[in-house]
Order: structure tokens, then C-alpha cells, then sequence
């Protein structure tokens, strides 16, 4: 029996037969055909003013950093439950870093929190959406417009999903998305950068283009383009925006599989969540779900370890996710000061994450959860 893999990249359709064209077109590098097509559709699905496109989703926080201007003396506000990758793009620009904890059951930024953690210092509060859920996103955004402090969506996981009937990623100031190949949406490695000031697109498109103008000379705008500040080689291939816009061309069927996959692990998993002691991911009723993962809190004692190497021997990989950044070693040096965050330490130590991908079939959903409920019901019994 073939092993069951925590991820398995998949082809939409067109991925290959674009790629083919973009080579074929002599322009493969950064913003070619490709990449304007794939900026208009995530641009219409945000109503954004521009969004660029990006190496990473960790290049684009990288940008929206120095976008703002941050610097030594500057203060973010982050969950403390994110990749490294949301903090270090801000420590790169000489800010330090509040940590601030999540709450239940959206795992998102706990408001209340990032209210108290305000000070004059404080220059951007940056939100995680995990899962593609939001935290209250309402109060965050009355939060930062009372204090004057941009907020920056980090949409990683989100991409079409909404959260009070509108999109993901259009709340804040700017927001990114990841195209990792562990992603819905994904061309091996990318991300973007989504904006909405006019004034942040121009700032944007001068650090895509490695600090210069160039952006006004193509538009006709000025008859040469020269050095105008900082800026590095951010933008995604053209190459790689052909297979992106293979996959966001379909988006309907690729959101329908994940969204199969999501509901055959639910009405596998519901009938044990009371005996084993579970939970299963949180969805807001009357919003679209973003179905980047599914994932199981395990009851608080439960060798965790001990649990996925047990089903690793069987051919099924799970793993586990985000260790709490407030408590990691780059944190004595980066962070301003240490703010405890319990819910981030409680969720991350029972949180497992369960093999998900657009090709995972009911029949592997129904493999994964047997093998899972039965090493549960063994511990159970072991303790």
C-alpha cells in the first residue's frame, strides 16, 4: 500500500502547456504576460488597487516592511503562533518584534491582547489569518485606525476565503499571499503583495525593481529609468506565473476538491471527537472556508511525538505545526520584551496537522482517520 504524504503538489491543467508559452515567448523573468494575468485575477478577487508578484509571501512582508519605513526604535505587533518567516521580515528592516497571543476558537490574534500591548512605539500590527480563519477582524481594523497604525494581513493560508462577507486580505493596509507548494494555490514556490494606496503601489513597484523607476519609463511616464532608492530582485518569474495562472484559472474545481476533502474528515472524525477527547477545526458559519488544511487538537496529555511516528510507520504523515515564536531563541534577541502568551503555548503543543492536498481521495481520508482513531484509542487505553 502507497504511502500517504503530508503533501502532494498536483496539476490543475494548463500548468505545463503555459509554462511551454512563456518560454517560447522570449520573456520568462519578472513581470511578463503571465505575471500581469495572474496580478489581475488576485486583483479583481481583492479589489485591490495592485498586486505584485513576489518570490515568496516572505519577500512580500519583506516589502510591506519597508514600504512602512520601519526601523530601529520601531515596534510590530504579531501573533506569536506564525512561521518565523512574519517576524523576520520585520526584524530585517531593525524593528523589534511584541509577541501577542491568539485566542479560541479562530486561533487568530486575540484583540484584547494587542490592545494592551499598544504603545507609542508601535508602528504596524501584523495579523495572521491561520487556517484562512480571521480573528475579529473589525475590531482589529477600529483598533488601528484609533491609534493611527497600519494593519497588515498575513493571508498565507486565506486566498479566496471571506470573513464577515468579504474577502481575506482586504482589511488592512496591505496584504500577502504564499504560493508555497503546500498552499491551494501554488507554482512550487511564490507570493505576492496586495495593495491599496496608490502612493504603496508606486513604493512597491520601485523595490520589485530593484530600487529604480523603471515602472514609470514602461508606462512612458519619464524617457529613461534611474537609481531611486532601496529595492531588490523580489519578482516572481514569469515561468513560474505561467503555472500560477494554470492553477488560479482553476480555482473553482481545485476549492470544490479541498472542500471534499475537508467535509469527508469531518464526518469521519465527528463521531470519535467525544470519546477520544478532539477537536476539529473551527469554521465561521455563512463564510467561505479557505480549506488549506485540516488539523486535530489532541487532548492535553497526549504524546504527540509518540502519536505521529506511529503513524509514519504506517505510510500516513501527519506533523505537527508552528512552535510559539515568543518562546523561540531568535526572540531573546529580537523581541522588546517578553509577553507571556498561553493560548499560543497550549494550542501548538496539541495541534497535528493531517495529510492535505487536491488529490487526496475519500478512500485516503478514510485510511488517515482509521489509523488516527485507533492509535488515539490506544493511548487512551495506555493511560
Amino acid at each position: 500500500m502507497d504511502d500517504i504524504p503530508f503533501n502532494r503538489p498536483c496539476l490543475a491543467g494548463n500548468e505545463l502547456r503555459y509554462m511551454e508559452k512563456a518560454v517560447l515567448s522570449g520573456h520568462s523573468s519578472a513581470k511578463g504576460p503571465f505575471t500581469k494575468r495572474a496580478s489581475d485575477i488576485l486583483r479583481a478577487a481583492h479589489g485591490a488597487t495592485d498586486v505584485l508578484l513576489t518570490t515568496s509571501c516572505t519577500d512580500a512582508l519583506e516589502m510591506s516592511a519597508m514600504i512602512l519605513g520601519l526601523g530601529p526604535g520601531d515596534v510590530v505587533i504579531l501573533p506569536s503562533f506564525t512561521f518565523s518567516s512574519t517576524a523576520t521580515a520585520f526584524a530585517r528592516q531593525g524593528a523589534k518584534l511584541r509577541f501577542c497571543d491568539i485566542t479560541k476558537p479562530s486561533l487568530g490574534l486575540d484583540v484584547d491582547h494587542v490592545r494592551a500591548s499598544i504603545t507609542p512605539e508601535v508602528k504596524a500590527i501584523v495579523t495572521v489569518h491561520y487556517a484562512g480563519v480571521a480573528s475579529d477582524l473589525r475590531a482589529l481594523q477600529s483598533l488601528a485606525r484609533e491609534h493611527q497604525i497600519p494593519l497588515i494581513e498575513d493571508n498565507a493560508h486565506g486566498l479566496l476565503a471571506t470573513h464577515d462577507g468579504q474577502r481575506l486580505g482586504s482589511f488592512g493596509r496591505m496584504s500577502t499571499l504564499s504560493f508555497h507548494e503546500t498552499k491551494n494555490f501554488t507554482c512550487g514556490e511564490g507570493g505576492a503583495l496586495v495593495v491599496y494606496d496608490s502612493a504603496d503601489a508606486d513604493a512597491a513597484h520601485i523595490l520589485l525593481d530593484k530600487g529604480t523607476n523603471r515602472r514609470q519609463f514602461m508606462d512612458g511616464q519619464v524617457d529613461k529609468y534611474t537609481w531611486q532608492g532601496h529595492g531588490s530582485s523580489f519578482g516572481m518569474s514569469d515561468l513560474l506565473a505561467a503555472f500560477l495562472v494554470a492553477q488560479l484559472e482553476a480555482a473553482d474545481d481545485i476549492q470544490s476538491a479541498r472542500r471534499a476533502i475537508s467535509l469527508a474528515y469531518r464526518r469521519l472524525l465527528e463521531p470519535f471527537s467525544d470519546d477520544l477527547g478532539i477537536q476539529l477545526p473551527y469554521e465561521p458559519p455563512g463564510e467561505i472556508p479557505a480549506d488549506h488544511m485540516f488539523y486535530v487538537l489532541l487532548p492535553r496529555g497526549t504524546d504527540r511525538a509518540s502519536l505521529i511516528a506511529s503513524l509514519r510507520r504506517k505510510g500516513i504523515n501527519p506533523t505537527f505545526h508552528y512552535v510559539p515564536l515568543h518562546r523561540a531563541p531568535a526572540a531573546r534577541e529580537l523581541a522588546d520584551r517578553y509577553q507571556d502568551c498561553p493560548v499560543t503555548d497550549d494550542i501548538s503543543a496539541r495541534l497535528v496537522r493531517l495529510p492535505f492536498y487536491n488529490s487526496l481521495e475519500t478512500s485516503d481520508c478514510e485510511r488517515v482517520v482509521a489509523a488516527f482513531v485507533n492509535e488515539m484509542k490506544a493511548d487512551l487505553a495506555r493511560n
